[in-house]
């Protein structure tokens, strides 16, 4: 905060101030950040830390692609309004399924819809081809632009992971394209879990434990964001069962967690879970430093308005905080994330 004041501490307190102006004030100068949904319920700030869980196919990756494009725009380019942030992200890979076509896709969906609104105000021609032309090269140029702020690592192992973090450090001493890290993605966070803990008790990996795994990663974490305030947004893979038991009691063997019911009744894995409590696996540090938790789900599938695909049905309910609601949305493509509804949840 120091850094604010033109480093000097001094310029920063105010004199005679109770400690509830001061958070007020500390508070107001970081204002929220603009995401899109299902995150623009709850307001992020940056040093918050949120944890997306859900099961497979459920959009998290997605919505990390979704938010890094909002970062890596500019609010404003060549007189046409982008709405984004103008700031670096750190994308840290850890489950190695992350699709560079994907995000490019999106970044040219954003540009493309944002040029085509500012010339719909501007009431220009649609046909005059060598504008269109002038257009797309600005947005090529744009384009390169913004894929310069989106940095990317991708990590096979804890120790990478841990390396990679170290990394992210060196990252925020210097700016990258003219901006600093804002955002830093993982995704996923429990990728190693059940690698870290099956190899804890082995003679190479002596000492080692889950626990002292994920306090490095916590440590390094702290580290980058006293550095420089940034936002951490981290998907987790949901692992369910029956009760309340620990991570400890899960039967990975288990035929629930079988793609079909072997009774033939037809009921599938998506179903199946619905009907299971989401368990917490994680070690305790890692929950106590999460400041925001958000779980999505696959409720059902719709057709598509726009083609005749079947689209899936999401849900998202914001656990921390607990805004009692739930809101309903579809994934129609690489252009579109939106809200189709939302009901308050039973008390």
């Amino acid at each position: 905060m120091a850094g604010e004041a033109g480093k000097d501490p001094q310029a920063w307190l105010a004199a005679n101030e109770t400690a509830s102006a001061f958070l007020s004030r500390s508070l107001s100068s970081r204002p929220p950040i603009t995401l899109p949904p299902p995150l623009h319920r709850a307001p992020l700030r940056p040093g918050n830390v949120v944890e997306i869980a859900g099961p497979s196919n459920s959009g998290k990756s997605h919505l990390l692609l979704m938010a890094a494009v909002q970062c890596i725009l500019p609010k404003e380019w060549e007189g046409i309004y982008f709405g984004g942030l103008g700031r670096a992200v750190m994308y840290l890979d850890l489950d190695c399924r992350f699709d560079v076509l994907r995000l490019a896709q999106i970044l040219r969906n954003r540009i493309a819809e944002g040029c085509r609104l500012a010339h719909l105000r501007n009431g220009d021609p649609e046909n005059d081809v060598t504008k269109d032309e002038f257009q797309c090269s600005l947005q090529n140029t744009l384009f390169s632009d913004c894929m310069q702020r989106f940095l990317y690592a991708r990590c096979c192992k804890s120790p990478e992971f841990i390396d990679a973090l170290k990394t992210v450090q060196s990252q925020s001493r210097r700016e990258v394209s003219g901006a600093g890290i804002y955002f830093v993605m993982i995704d996923s966070i429990g990728a190693f879990y059940w690698i870290d803990r099956g190899s804890q008790a082995s003679r190479e990996n002596k000492g080692k434990t889950l626990q002292s795994i994920f306090e490095s990663v916590v440590h390094e974490l702290r580290k980058i964001l006293q550095l420089e305030p940034a936002l951490v947004l981290v998907t987790k893979a949901s692992v369910y069962g029956e009760g309340t038991t620990t991570a400890n009691d899960f039967n990975r063997d288990s035929s629930k967690y079988m793609l079909e019911d072997p009774s033939g009744l037809g009921y599938s894995r998506r179903e199946e879970e619905r009907t299971l409590s989401n368990r917490e696996y994680m070690p305790s540090i890692w929950q106590s430093f999460v400041t925001h938790r958000i779980n999505l789900q696959v409720e059902a599938e719709v057709p598509s308005v726009l083609e005749s695909e079947v689209l899936p049905l999401h849900t998202s309910e914001w656990v921390q905080p607990c805004l009692k609601m739930k809101e309903k949305f579809s994934i129609m493509d690489v252009r579109f994330w939106y809200s189709y509804s939302f009901g308050l949840l039973q008390t």
